[in-house]
């Protein structure tokens, strides 16, 4: 196989996690605290632990899958592989919905939260700022995320720290009922256990990139082995600080009237830490937006490159990189456009719509799993009923569960792209009567 086609397996357990965990923007369960306490009606530590149960039966499903085919591709991979290549498209499909409007939701965050800081200056500003500097900065091939992932990470979970150790201070001092040792950020007695699912549903959104490093099994050491443990390390520890984090701040703020709902962290960052604290915890979201913002668009030009590449999308528009910058400008552009959509959205219904994607691609991998078991794959076989078949099943069903929870237009707007993707799909596929062309995720495109 020629080298320049070839992915180099450099990276160890720690690097992997650590890539997880800076994709999963620690601080992201603040940014989305107002929509998640509004949604769960004050029981957001509920709903991140719903969330971490399907996710951690899922992340079981990823680590099988992982063992048994140690390539790039991901979710899209497994489908296509265990399954069969059409519906391995479509679980593309929908993954690509993820990827492509990820950013809009960044961008939408950021926005809210310096509009809180800045109520003179319209938030259409600030949305626009950070989609026109980000695509210039990928327009010119500046691996500016890549470099500081690692730093931002270190900052993020420093400020992070920060803001549970100044709330739970706040709860002390306030000496309500309970104290530090209150069950209502878990349970309320006046609402009911659909509110918790339904926040549950957005609560998920948080976990976005623990599934992420397995389109790095190509370049992992001993990935059958390295994947499943980085997988489980990555969302047993995201799930951890999100359940805290949110536990603690729930009790800061026990109820869901907040100035603005998209940006209701702000709020509380003042109220437990004053005007510093809320300069630096400002400072640290915006940037570790800016960062996220910057790699998730250059990550959805990578892949829709890779689709031109293949045949899978128009070549002449998506297949083609600038030749001085060496980057694929159509499609930069194109996911800028796309992001203005968040002058439009609110953070519940953005959240939701990136959701609806990554519930359908979890439950696919579930299915891959079983599919296995069935057709007696002897590694998936090797693991056992309740590895093979008990615990992909469940994962399958509270996925499915999560997914029918979302906001109803967020489930509207994801059918309409489903069905968009059976129609490319037929079309692609001279109406089923042919293999559909295959995605290759193995090319820097930077």
């Amino acid at each position: 196989m020629r080298d320049d086609v070839t992915l180099h397996r450099r990276l160890g357990l720690s690097a992997v996690v650590l890539f997880g965990l800076a994709y999963m923007t620690p601080m992201i369960v603040l940014g989305t605290f107002g929509a998640l306490a509004t949604a769960s009606e004050g029981t957001t530590a509920m709903a991140y632990v719903l969330a971490a149960g399907a996710i951690l039966l899922t992340a079981i499903s990823y680590g099988v899958m992982a063992r048994v085919y140690p390539v790039a591709g991901s979710a899209y991979t497994y489908a296509r592989k265990s399954l069969s290549p059409s519906i391995g498209f479509l679980v593309g499909w929908a993954v690509l919905l993820d990827y492509f409007f990820l950013p809009m939701v960044i961008w939408l965050i950021g926005g809210a939260y310096l509009s809180s800081a800045f109520p003179g200056v319209p938030v259409w500003v600030w949305i626009l700022g950070f989609i026109g500097f980000t695509t210039l900065v990928n327009l010119a091939g500046v691996h500016f995320a890549a470099r500081v992932n690692l730093v931002l990470m270190v900052v993020q979970l420093a400020v992070l720290g920060a803001f549970i150790l100044l709330a739970a201070r706040f709860v002390m001092a306030a000496g309500g009922p309970g104290g530090l040792a209150s069950v209502t950020p878990f349970f309320r007695a006046d609402v009911p256990f659909g509110a918790s699912v339904a926040g549950a549903a957005i609560a998920a959104y948080s976990f976005l990139g623990f599934d992420a490093i397995s389109t790095m099994t190509e370049e992992v050491r001993d990935a059958r082995r390295t994947m499943p443990r980085a997988i489980m390390i990555v969302a047993l520890a995201g799930g951890a600080i999100f359940v805290l984090a949110a536990y603690v701040t729930q009790l800061a703020h026990p109820g869901t009237q907040f100035e603005s709902v998209d940006a209701a962290a702000f709020e509380i960052a003042k109220t437990i830490g004053g005007d510093l604290f809320v300069t630096i915890f400002l400072a640290t979201l915006v940037v570790a937006q800016f960062s996220s913002g910057l790699a998730a668009q250059a990550s959805v030009g990578r892949l829709l490159f890779a689709m031109g590449r293949d045949g899978v999308l128009p070549s002449g528009l998506f297949g083609r990189l600038h030749p001085r910058w060496r980057t694929p400008v159509f499609n930069l552009v194109l996911v800028g456009v796309v992001g203005l959509a968040a002058l439009w959205m609110d953070v519940t219904t953005s959240t939701s719509f990136i959701n609806f994607g990554a519930f359908l691609a979890f439950t696919a991998v579930n299915l891959s799993v079983i599919a296995l078991y069935l057709r007696h794959e002897p590694q998936v076989r090797s693991a056992g009923m309740l590895v093979g078949l008990v615990i992909p099943a469940a994962a399958a069903l509270c996925d499915l569960y999560l997914l029918a929870n979302l906001d109803g237009n967020a489930k509207l707007l994801g059918l309409v792209w489903l069905v968009l993707g059976v129609l490319y799909l037929a079309y692609l596929t001279a109406l089923f009567r042919k293999a559909p062309p295959e995605i290759h995720f193995v090319e820097s495109v930077s």
